[in-house]
């Protein structure tokens, strides 16, 4: 079955033998391709992981998927991004060399994470504001306003099941995954008005949005 032949199905959960041969098309590819705005994988919630796949299948799917965000380069892969619809994403981010824009955006390291079947909730009433951009969506970046703390429950691959407290950077980064999961991208929380072509977007490249804000008047 073909990936858009799948998603004429996906409104209905999908059976484990149709869930397995169609990651296993998709894991033929070293590097299967990111998924572009406009296809119908990235508009559905994707179903819940439930052991659909084998431990093999599920390690090469994650292995494949971290590989495939590392050559992007991104920070965050979910798997609707390679055309699969389940409930799984992977992060990893160095934080920002620079001390000055790590501070201001509180953008520390987060080490490699999977999050199977994740939900998150805020933590706290505190909100933070800053560009972000998509594998799925190249060529632009806007500004988001995501909780600066939250607290997230989700699946690891080996089965547990644990919460986890994230804030700033991090955080913002498991918020745009498991928005990817939910059928969401960052555009249907963005402030539109701040929306900049890749290049430009090193006019408005401070530590904050604050030149952005007076630059385009948002």
């Amino acid at each position: 079955m073909t990936a858009d032949a799948l998603q004429t199905h996906a409104a209905v959960p999908l059976p484990p033998e149709v869930i397995a041969a169609h990651v296993g098309s998709v894991l033929a590819a070293d590097l299967p391709p990111i998924v572009a705005a406009g296809h119908p994988v990235l508009r559905r919630p994707a179903q819940d992981y439930d052991g659909q796949l084998d431990d093999e299948t599920l390690a090469r799917l994650i292995d494949t998927m971290r590989r495939v965000m590392h050559a992007a380069p991104g920070v965050g892969l979910a798997a609707p991004q390679i055309g699969i619809p389940l409930r799984i994403a992977v992060l990893e981010d160095q934080g920002a060399a620079d001390p000055v824009v790590a501070a201001a955006r509180s953008r520390g390291p987060l080490p490699f994470t999977v999050l199977i079947n994740p939900r998150y909730t805020a933590a706290e009433d505190g909100r933070d504001a800053f560009y972000e951009g998509c594998l799925s969506v190249p060529g632009y970046q806007a500004v988001v306003e995501r909780p600066h703390r939250i607290e997230a429950t989700y699946t690891e691959p080996d089965g547990r099941t644990v919460t986890a407290g994230f804030e700033g950077w991090p955080a913002r980064i498991v918020q745009h995954e498991t928005d990817h999961l939910d059928g969401m991208l960052y555009l249907d929380r963005a402030i539109l008005r701040s929306l900049t072509a890749d290049e430009e977007h090193p006019r408005w490249a401070q530590p904050t949005i604050d030149e952005a804000r007076r630059g385009l008047g948002f």
